[in-house]
């Protein structure tokens, strides 16, 4: 069948629509209300409404809250509800509805307000209206976005109020420090309201007070601060638990008779090694049923890099006979690991676990056992269907289901002997990390109860030193920029699932027991949780099992790099707007018009300006806005062309694409220059606009994936001086660079371009560069990751642009 092209999936973003809690449907709802009353003429909606200083007494104090609600056109309306939705749904998710509807309503809008009358008419005495939601009332996981865009603002658009979005940011800071709490109402009061009006039974999308997913969204926790202990190159924060809910103490019981009944497993499990999948899960459902459990099977099929991922699930529910269904935890062993290894030891120790779990009745939550058929699309398929989000054509529906998902472990063991230690995998989908209460519960555990060695990054020797911290950081870092799946846990950390993978290696005296009595006691650790793992870092980079570093350390080093770009788009916008320098005057009427004054009059002053210093250059924006979304809607073709190619094509496309960025920016400069003039006015703003996209585009991925947006500021920092100097004269005539300048400019952007550094990178690690592309094929049609799509849409298009101007034949 031939492919189709790429297209944005309808269904995740009505399914994400129709997800909206309460209030923010409400704010969207007024947002738009208010927006259709503004298309009449008989009543004024933005005068009535608008945070007027000399009209707000008394008896217009509605203002301080109605001005969020009204805008000023549709395009105002449109931008602020998109900036604004996916923060105020989070915030919403995180503190409730009641709570948001009453901070949203109160110090939120008012104390901006308060501020900004304060300055606007207390001190500088102006009348200035304001208008429109403010992105930064609500927290926002870094301190710099909100700088950033209030420079954005300021510089783009015109009659914006750089005071009234300044009062907005700093209530922000002040309410995300923690300051401005002792404002919201007592936790208790909410909860006395929500009982006695039961407004979770009444109201749909309601988010309760216990529904609350307490900063999963990367809020800096306000928990204890971890110890620090200096070791010669500074002070390194050490792991701790965030949570109060005693994780990892529990004692273990797994062992002695157990032994038998893992070798009998065992057995099972390699008499039906080379079978096919449905006998597997057919025989793997068979002994689940033996043992007393409820089970299902589950077929799914995927189609990437001309690849076939095939293969049949088989799990079985648990019922805690102290619960009532509503939380479950997962124990997951796949038939083969990452390395296409048979799991012989890891499917037999799951399900001995099983039989052991069933006859204890301690558990508050089910227990689902799940054997996938491979470490990748099994565990992806399974999770898709378990929350309703897979598609019918690849991935069967599961007739048995449980509750929320609160926590996975994840066993590993192909070895045929005794281990020496535990490698705790712990990286998700598109760089995103469980808590780090879960990886400080299962190395506490481990190393602390068990006496096993706990090794992380495939670092196996790691001795403490300067050098292993930073190489097992590194690792982590390149590892999460890529954002592949490195296990089967990494299918549920996208849906704020935490999960890890603990994998047996080497060659010791640890048997398997040991490694059953870890994850016994993990799972008694999330057995007695009483709410979902949020006390600790969901942003964090690891350098050993007991030494991490926090978001606060390292999120200001990716910003400082991206803000670079925003600097120098700042500076060319200043350039483009300055009239091209003055000629000496020659003759006596050139002398004449030079000596030409105007006398200017503002606020009682009087000053005599020549006229040329009042001269105003118009920018023209049309073509070089239109080139910019032009060269990044461009990206969308080589990400179709590496998502949809074979797999053993894969290497020679990326060795066509690398040779034909050598020659695709002549073309289009040639092109350009045959239908137009491009003139230095015109590149100047051109690179300014693709230096500003770059910029917010980085600076809004550093707070997802910051690893990603990191290596890719560094890679792109070139592009800020290989282009128009900052001496260029903004004229109408053509562009002039030397030659020299075009040279060497011209080396390192081919040098750094995409391809070439992909190619390189994989040169260095020495890896398949076919194997790498078609792993990020598969996660962009199976895991939804979009690695490639910041490399083909975000970082090439800026390339592009650079290239193009430093053409030699310009």
């Amino acid at each position: 069948m031939a492919p189709t092209l790429p297209s944005p999936d309808i269904r995740r973003l009505r399914s994400y629509v129709f997800r909206l809690p309460l209030f923010t449907r409400t704010i969207l709802v007024f947002v738009s209300l208010f927006w259709i009353l503004e298309l009449q003429r008989v009543w004024d909606v933005v005068q009535w409404g608008a945070l007027v200083p000399k009209e707000v007494n008394l008896r217009t104090m509605y203002r301080l809250n109605t001005y969020p609600l009204i805008h000023r056109g549709f395009f105002h309306a449109l931008f602020n509800t998109l900036a604004l939705v996916p923060l105020l749904e989070r915030f919403e998710a995180e503190h409730g509805t009641l709570l948001t509807g009453a901070m949203f309503a109160g110090p939120l809008s008012t104390l901006p307000a308060a501020g900004y009358l304060l300055f606007e008419r207390g001190i500088l005495g102006s009348n200035t209206a304001l208008l429109g939601a403010r992105i930064s009332t609500y927290q926002i996981p870094t301190w710099t976005t909100p700088l950033v865009i209030l420079l954005f603002t300021t510089a783009l658009i015109p009659n914006t109020s750089f005071f009234g979005h300044l009062c907005s940011v700093g209530v922000g800071y002040t309410y995300a420090l923690g300051y401005l709490k002792i404002l919201a109402p007592p936790e208790k009061v909410l909860r006395w309201i929500e009982g006695k009006l039961n407004l979770l039974g009444r109201l749909p999308h309601y988010v309760s007070i216990d529904q609350k997913t307490y900063g999963r969204y990367g809020v800096l926790p306000t928990t204890s601060n971890p110890s620090l202990s200096g070791t010669g190159e500074g002070a390194v924060p050490t792991t701790y638990m965030g949570s109060t809910q005693r994780l990892g103490q529990v004692h273990a019981y797994f062992g002695g008779s157990e032994q038998n009944v893992f070798n009998a497993y065992k057995h099972e499990v390699q008499a039906l090694a080379g079978k096919e999948y449905g006998e597997i899960a057919a025989k793997v459902s068979e002994i689940f049923r033996s043992i007393g459990l409820k089970s299902a099977t589950q077929k799914y099929e995927y189609r990437a890099a001309g690849n076939s991922y095939s293969g049949e699930n088989a799990y079985a529910i648990l019922h805690a006979p102290r619960g009532d269904a509503t939380e479950a935890i997962v124990l997951v062993a796949a038939w083969t690991n990452m390395d296409a290894e048979l799991n012989q030891s890891g499917v037999a120790l799951a399900l001995t676990l099983a039989r052991y779990f069933k006859r204890w009745s301690l558990w508050s939550k089910d227990i689902i056992i799940l054997i996938t058929s491979d470490s990748k699309a099994g565990p992806q398929a399974w999770v898709d269907a378990y929350h309703d989000e897979h598609l019918p054509e690849s991935a069967a529906s599961l007739p048995l289901k449980s509750g929320a998902l609160q926590g996975v472990v994840v066993v590993d063991n192909a070895l045929d002997h005794k281990f020496e230690s535990l490698h705790i995998v712990y990286d998700g989908v598109n760089g995103q990390l469980p808590n780090l209460d879960l990886f400080n519960s299962a190395a506490h555990i481990a190393s602390g109860q068990m006496g096993v060695g706990v090794s992380l990054q495939r670092m196996w020797k790691h001795d403490n030193s300067y050098r292993d911290r930073l190489q097992t950081m590194l690792r982590g870092m390149l590892s999460q920029a890529l954002g592949h799946t490195s296990g089967p846990h990494s299918s549920f950390i996208p849906y704020h699932v935490d999960a890890l993978t603990l994998q047996a290696v080497g060659n010791g005296w640890q048997d398997e027991m040991v490694m059953g009595r870890c994850v016994e006691s993990t799972f008694r650790s999330l057995n007695n949780l009483l709410e979902h793992l949020h006390q600790s870092f969901f942003f964090y980079l690891l350098m050993q099992p007991q030494r991490f570093v926090s978001i606060g350390t390292y999120l200001p080093s990716a910003m400082l790099v991206a803000v670079n770009f925003t600097i120098m788009a700042i500076a060319l916008w200043i350039l483009s707007g300055r009239p091209p320098k003055r000629k000496s005057a020659r003759t006596a009427v050139e002398k004449a018009k030079e000596a030409e004054v105007e006398v200017v009059k503002k606020d009682g002053m009087v000053a005599i300006v020549p006229k040329e210093d009042l001269t105003t250059v118009e920018r023209r924006l049309l073509l070089p806005i239109t080139l910019v979304v032009s060269f990044h809607f461009l990206g969308s073709i080589p990400l179709y062309i590496f998502n949809n190619t074979r797999r053993d094509l894969l290497s020679q496309t990326l060795a066509f694409s690398a040779l034909a960025n050598v020659f695709l920016p002549t073309i289009l400069a040639i092109i350009l220059s045959s239908y137009t003039t491009l003139s230095a006015h015109r590149f100047i703003l051109l690179q300014c606009f693709s230096l500003l996209l770059l910029g917010m585009f980085l600076a809004t991925l550093a707070t997802l994936n910051f690893s990603l947006a990191f290596l890719i500021g560094l890679l792109a920092a070139p592009l800020s001086f290989t282009g128009i100097p900052m001496w260029a004269e903004n004229n109408d005539a053509p562009l002039k660079i030397s030659v020299q300048r075009k040279v060497v400019c011209n080396f390192v952007l081919h040098l750094l371009s995409p391809p070439v550094v992909v190619w390189a990178l994989c040169k260095a690690f020495g890896v398949d560069a076919g194997a790498i592309l078609a792993e990020a094929a598969f996660g962009w049609k199976v895991s939804g990751l979009w690695t490639q799509v910041v490399l083909c849409c975000v970082w090439w298009p800026a390339w592009l642009v650079g290239a193009v101007i430093v053409s030699p034949v310009l």
